[in-house]
């Protein structure tokens, strides 16, 4: 069986307080849908924005509070990134495809390419994944730096199908981010909604 999974690039939560989080190992990936936890979501939101917590280049300052000083860029910036990408795992052969380092949610629309366009895309480096279609099947290495990589072989209908419940499984999460925000960030929560969705690439009232 293969699976398909947007996943987010968790980031270290130790010391974290300003609202609960789940301490999910750093720098792996929790797979993002409508099963999340409340703490689950937290870590979720602190690791976005961490990684949006960048000086901004308009000469603004940041507020001068802990939380105001974290959601900054998150609720200012206009392009904003979410480390992750897709994973793709097939359990019979236990081989998993991850996205690579630099690689954002953002960019899961590149997957298309392989189904309905020039047929080829990569997935960020070290390691370096790389999707490709063949005939009417898609062939997805794992490292292409590597001569040996593993390789995951699936028809591209079913490649299509799973990319499609992928953007379910990202709607259903954004519509538990807007629950989230509304009880444990009130005074952000209508701008942090839509920040969300745009860092995901999502209308901001899921259906």
């Amino acid at each position: 069986m293969i699976t398909l999974h947007p996943v987010l690039e968790v980031r270290p939560t130790a010391g974290f307080d300003l609202w609960p989080v789940a301490p999910l190992a750093p720098y792996g990936f929790v797979p993002l849908n409508g099963t999340l936890t409340p703490a689950e979501i937290g870590t979720a939101v602190l690791s976005i924005a961490q990684a949006n917590d960048v000086e901004p280049e308009d000469g603004r300052r940041r507020p001068s509070d802990p939380l105001g000083f974290l959601l900054h860029g998150l609720l200012t910036l206009d392009d904003l990134f979410v480390p992750g990408g897709l994973r793709v795992t097939d359990t019979a052969t236990g081989t998993v495809l991850s996205p690579g380092c630099c690689n954002g949610l953002k960019e899961r629309g590149d997957w298309s390419e392989v189904v309905d366009g020039d047929g080829w895309a990569a997935f960020g480096h070290d390691p370096s994944p790389l999707a490709e279609r063949i005939g009417d099947r898609a062939r997805l290495t794992v490292d292409a730096d590597r001569e040996d990589s593993p390789v995951i072989d699936l028809p591209l209908t079913d490649l299509h199908d799973l990319l499609t419940t992928a953007e379910h499984d990202l709607k259903a999460f954004l519509h538990l981010t807007a629950t989230w925000t509304t009880a444990h960030l009130p005074a952000h929560a209508p701008r942090l909604r839509e920040a969300l969705a745009r860092a995901f690439g999502l209308p901001d009232r899921p259906g």
